[in-house]
């Protein structure tokens, strides 16, 4: 089974190396990853270019926004899975895709998710929060709750037949996506391990104004997908984010 990699980067000098050997560590090697640059004007494409063994597909190009890079990756993909890692993250072990391929063994899965840790910025052994998908069921997305976004690996065929990420969202059309795919019957299973360490920041989480729209973008894409919801309900998520917060003291990070 082949692996589609997919990893947006715009100006990431400080972190792309560490996803890049991330990907380069793993075990499993049947992997096509995809970088799709935004016409860097750092020193990011050159750091990529140093991992031509690793890298399968390299475009550095203006784009239309995060979601419309994802887009291309997903479009220059011919995997049999398809998964996103961000240019600021790395995988938590070097077993992961080997992991992630196992979930897929039964032919009537569709997508697979697992938990992602938030660790600093500055120390990517050191937690701040779990990320937890041990408690999702469908019913909690009218409160804004889902699954690790990086977490997420689906066969691409799944893409062809439910459509990609919707552009004309700022923060959310990740959130949108999964919506739309569980409500659309995509099958999915959990895997009960850490798979990614996502450095503390990133547009989704900068800034109260961020927050307050991703919040609103949640509400529509709920609505879109025929999912009841409104801000009351999205906000009722906060006292789970807070609780996630306590986690810090007792996870087991991978290294």
């Amino acid at each position: 089974m082949k692996v589609s990699l997919i990893t947006v980067c715009y100006n990431s000098e400080k972190t792309i190396e560490d996803t890049l050997k991330s990907v380069q560590s793993q075990t499993y090697k049947d992997i096509e990853y995809i970088l799709i640059d935004g016409s860097s004007t750092d020193e990011t494409n050159k750091i990529i270019d140093k991992y031509k063994d690793t890298v399968s597909v390299h475009i550095s190009e203006s784009d239309k926004g995060l979601y419309d890079a994802m887009n291309k990756g997903i479009m220059n993909a011919s995997g049999d899975v398809v998964g996103i890692l961000n240019s600021d993250d790395i995988f938590a072990d070097k077993f992961v895709i080997e992991k992630i391929v196992s979930g897929f063994k039964n032919d009537e899965i569709d997508a697979v998710y697992s938990d992602l840790i938030y660790v600093s910025a500055r120390d990517l052994n050191k937690p701040t929060r779990l990320y937890s998908s041990k408690i999702f069921s469908k019913r909690m997305i009218k409160f804004g709750i889902m699954v690790p976004h990086p977490t997420f690996y689906v066969r691409r065929v799944c893409y062809e037949k439910l459509g990609l990420y919707k552009t004309d969202y700022r923060v959310a059309a990740d959130f949108e996506l999964l919506t739309r795919f569980f409500t659309q019957g995509v099958k999915t299973y959990r895997l009960p391990f850490i798979s990614v360490k996502m450095r503390e920041g990133g547009v989704s989480s900068s800034g109260l104004l961020w927050r307050i729209h991703q919040n609103f973008e949640i509400v529509r894409a709920c609505r879109e997908n025929g999912i009841y919801t409104n801000i009351g309900f999205v906000l009722l998520k906060l006292p789970y984010k807070l609780l996630t917060l306590l986690t810090r003291w007792f996870i087991q990070v991978p290294k």
